[in-house]
């Protein structure tokens, strides 16, 4: 008699999990296949440190074959859910196609960075949902100190020593609150005369930092960032970015070359082509994590608009600590489905608290309802990562004392390009490479199914890659970007490189049939008016 297939599309906190779990419950009764992009699983919380290079980038990544026991990894990138022919079509990294069968699916493909119909920050600004966004902000802001040290213009300079973080949720507040401390060392150890002290500001339209959580956590986080100079600006955004700074809605012009977007997330672009029921872009699951209609798909994480049985009427929000939890919950219930675990359950869940991580020893959280600021929830918050992460605890905690000790290395690696990371991306784990293969979600002449439940919230199908008007397809191949835009690489100093114009935006780069410049890429779908930076 063969064995069950049940393929796991995603190995963020909720497929990871769910692999984990379905390993353990079904011990080589059922033939269990991983479908991601990378073979690894990431830490996200911790990424804000590997920016600021505290941690290595390795410590983050959690290798899936090394910990997930019994199941088949399958490197690839989803592009096409067949539910009536119960098959997923994938493509690989090399440029190859698949296809995977299954009796039971669990989609569970996260997020990626929510965009707003601004001018120019698609063109500028840069996103933090990758490692590879990760790796090139600290390379960027390191330069950016490092060329002002050698620029002669106070107006440049200045400049180039501002950087500006739109969304003052998680993950804006904790980049904002880490890179601050590195680019201040940066900083001093420059010979004389010494670059401005760099200048952060830290945007939200929300009226405090950390509106989702208590606001004792918030004033805690805001007194920390402000007392170290960051600029907290409250009930303000972006109006336009532009190559030498960026447009407040306030009116003011910050000159900058540094944008970092943070004002949320989105569901990954292949929910919208499964062809299911959609609630704020999210697929609708019942409790038990199932999709009407369709017992044999299961769905969780920010994949899926989970009913919160705490709230009636309500869905659970998109955090790790939700996608953790519905993981094992998924797998606990496709496991039952198939006779090979215990009674299938709803999902519910009991609220343990929040940490944020605000660099040094500085933290604010409220494990069990209990507020810390100081090195009480420092200390409180490195056992929280401790506790969750799947695997480096000890490599990581060696990084930690190392840091505290040892001055902290601020150097470039040159390992990810601005081209390589456009903000508007389907897959933030991976950059995009010359030469690498197109990567569609949909066949020249689909359209997205988007039978979405709240009309109210309706998201814009986002057009399939590969289409007119839609994203280029990974990995694409793409030559440098212009030099010495925001987010750009520079020309001087840099092998290989051109002097580079001193004007405002650098000279392009040239352009001719072995180095196409890709530039970046711009949205031309409208996303919802009501959305809004966090």
């Amino acid at each position: 008699m063969s064995r069950p297939r049940v393929v796991i599309v995603g190995a963020g906190f909720a497929g990871y999990r769910a692999a984990r779990t379905l390993a353990r419950l079904t011990r080589d009764r059922a033939d269990v296949t991983l479908l991601n992009p990378t073979d690894y699983f990431l830490y996200l919380p911790l990424l804000p440190q590997v920016a600021a290079g505290v941690l290595e980038p390795r410590r983050v990544t959690v290798s899936v074959p090394g910990t997930v026991r019994g199941v088949r990894l399958v490197l690839g990138q989803a592009d096409r859910v067949d539910l009536d022919g119960r098959t997923v079509h994938y493509s690989d990294p090399e440029g190859g196609v698949g296809s995977l069968g299954y009796e039971r699916l669990v989609l569970a493909v996260g997020s990626v960075n929510k965009l707003l119909p601004i001018p120019g920050v698609a063109e500028h600004a840069h996103g933090f949902r990758g490692l590879p966004e990760a790796l090139y902000l600290r390379d960027h802001v390191t330069r950016q100190v490092e060329l002002a040290a050698a620029d002669e213009g106070p107006a440049s300079r200045a400049a180039r020593c501002t950087f500006v973080v739109v969304g003052a949720g998680y993950t804006g507040t904790e980049v904002a609150a880490q890179l601050q401390i590195l680019t201040d060392r940066l900083a001093r150890r420059t010979p004389p005369p010494a670059v401005p002290r760099p200048r952060w500001l830290l945007l939200d339209v929300a009226e405090r930092v950390l509106p989702e959580l208590d606001e004792r956590l918030s004033r805690t986080a805001d007194r920390v960032l402000r007392a170290r100079g960051v600029e907290v600006r409250t009930g303000t955004s972006v109006k336009e970015a532009t190559g030498d700074g960026v447009l407040l809605t306030d009116g003011e012009f910050v000159a900058s070359r540094t944008l970092v977007w943070c004002v949320g997330v989105r569901p990954d672009p292949l929910v919208e082509y499964v062809g299911q029921p959609l609630a704020r872009g999210r697929l609708v699951v019942d409790p038990y994590l199932r999709l009407p209609g369709r017992p044999e798909v299961f769905a969780c994480g920010d994949a899926a608009a989970v009913p919160d049985l705490g709230r009636p009427g309500q869905f659970t929000p998109m955090t790790a600590q939700h996608a953790w939890r519905q993981g094992k919950v998924a797998a606990e219930n496709v496991a039952a489905s198939l006779g090979l675990g215990r009674r299938r359950r709803p999902y519910r869940h009991r609220d343990l608290g929040f940490a944020v991580d605000l660099g040094g020893v500085r933290a604010a959280a409220n494990p069990f309802g209990v507020p810390l600021s100081g090195p009480a929830a420092g200390a409180v918050t490195r056992g929280y990562h401790l506790a969750a992460l799947p695997g480096n605890r000890v490599r990581v905690t060696a990084d930690w004392l190392l840091d505290a000790v040892l001055p902290r290395q601020g150097v470039q690696l040159g390992l990810v390009r601005a081209w390589s990371v456009p903000l508007d991306t389907a897959s933030p784990e991976l950059a995009r490479v010359p030469g690498g293969p197109e990567q569609p979600y949909a066949h020249a002449g689909e359209e997205p199914m988007t039978h979405e439940t709240h009309p109210e919230n309706q998201p814009v199908g986002e057009p399939a890659k590969n289409q007119p008007g839609g994203e280029p397809a990974k990995n694409q191949p793409g030559g440098e970007p212009a030099r010495n835009q925001p987010g750009g690489e520079p020309a001087r100093n840099q092998p290989g490189g051109e002097p580079g114009k001193r004007q405002p935006g650098g000279e392009p780069a040239k352009s001719g049939p072995d180095h196409p410049a890709p530039g970046p890429v711009k949205r031309t779908d409208s996303p919802d008016p009501a959305d809004a930076p966090e």
